[in-house]
């Protein structure tokens, strides 16, 4: 296999592990940001909403970026502007502050994240064979580098805006050394849309199978969403266990998702993206139902567990999928399906929260239970063929599967 195709593989983990470390940066400084700034728990509610509004809008400029002038291009410089803008939060001591601030930095993360994403959808076309799932394994490789970088600037004394401008500074000087490795753009024609089944370039109009993928993906990522803020809760309040034990909750559901995304290409290589998405919704349908009937903390862990294992390869799958239905918009059509996932992982908590002034806590985890069975449901639809089959021979990307 060719060397630099090789080395754009390792580069592209690079910025899915820089992009985790920077965003999780953000995470582990929120209590000492809070109280700099004085905001309440339900005021920081609301900043993150501006979090989320500039990731959206970064997203949908950094997927067009890199249709026009190539990923190469855009990976770097969105991480360089996602490394600078992790700086603000710290400055900030007034709520306008961090609240400009969060739009800023939520701006840079989405650019970095839909340029980063089209560029793995391209290492991917490349290779021949799915390797999508890894990369997003690596992105929570970055946030527990995060919590080690923040737990050591804090055993050293260092204030939020040292810890962060040291991560920031770091992290830019690698987004720049790690730029030549990348692949270069390859220019698509209209041949290239019309063997991949999608309109030519020119054509202003989205397939309906993108929106498909962006409906599916805001399921989904609901669903990771729900877990990431509401499962250790759920062990506290429904299932009583003490805090220690809590904790264990989502450390369950990020574990067992992580060891999935490693594994994820290799069964979709063998057996089909639409199998990846249809078995892999179904088994976070029978998780998280079981949660939501688990009277014992050991069965609702396990249920944590399952949820996490099945809800691990979907998502990968969707963005590969939308990044392949055509060469000559994967930039953008990536960034639609990024865009409306991240709405529904913003949407999670709060759907939850909302359900929870109606009904228990736990049987309020029957919506994420019902928004997998309907990707169970609709994954051979959408997903009509694996995203990529055929060997590679060289780094030169092949022309496109019928996507996905």
């Amino acid at each position: 296999m060719d060397r630099g195709l090789r080395v754009a593989r390792a580069v592209t983990f690079v910025y899915f592990i820089l992009n985790g470390t920077l965003l999780g940066m953000w995470v582990v400084m929120i209590p000492a940001v809070e109280e700099r700034v004085g905001i309440s728990h339900a005021a920081l509610g609301g900043f993150l909403v501006l979090l989320g509004v500039g990731a959206f809008a970064g997203m949908q400029l950094g997927g067009r970026l890199c249709d026009r002038i190539g990923s190469r291009l855009v990976v770097p410089g969105a991480a360089v502007l996602c490394s600078a803008t992790l700086v603000l939060p710290g400055l900030a001591d007034r709520p306008w502050a961090l609240g400009a601030a969060l739009l800023a930095f939520g701006f840079g993360n989405g650019t970095l994240d839909a340029s980063m994403n089209a560029h793995a959808v391209q290492v991917e076309h490349a290779y021949g064979r799915p390797v999508m799932s890894a990369f997003h394994a690596t992105f929570s490789v970055g946030g527990v580098l995060a919590a080690l970088a923040g737990a050591a600037a804090f055993g050293l004394g260092w204030g939020v805006p040292a810890a962060l401008t040291a991560v920031g500074v770091l992290s830019a000087a690698v987004s720049l050394g790690a730029a030549r490795g990348l692949l270069p753009a390859t220019p698509h024609d209209s041949a290239d849309a019309s063997e991949a089944g999608a309109p030519v370039r020119g054509s202003r109009t989205v397939p309906t199978r993108i929106w498909l993928l962006a409906v599916l993906a805001f399921l989904i990522m609901l669903c990771e969403g729900a877990a990431n803020d509401w499962s250790a809760l759920h062990l506290k309040t429904v299932l009583h266990a003490p805090e220690s034990t809590a904790a264990f909750a989502y450390g369950t559901f990020a574990g067992a998702m992580t060891i999935g995304r490693l594994l994820a290409d290799g069964i979709s290589a063998r057996f089909g993206s639409a199998n990846v998405l249809r078995h892999g919704s179904a088994l976070a349908a029978v998780g998280i139902t079981l949660v939501a009937l688990a009277p014992w903390i050991p069965a609702a862990l396990a249920g944590w567990a399952l949820f996490g294992l099945g809800l691990s390869g979907c998502v990968p799958q969707l963005f590969s999928a939308a990044g392949h239905a055509d060469p000559t918009a994967a930039g953008a059509n990536v960034s639609r399906v990024a865009g409306l996932g991240y709405i529904g992982m913003l949407a999670g908590p709060a759907v939850i929260g909302w359900l929870t002034h109606v009904m228990a806590l736990n049987h309020t985890f029957l919506l994420p239970a019902l928004f997998c069975v309907v990707a169970a449901a609709a994954a051979a639809g959408v997903l009509r063929t694996p995203a990529v089959t055929g060997p590679v021979t060289d780094a030169r990307p092949r022309s496109a599967e019928a996507a996905s």
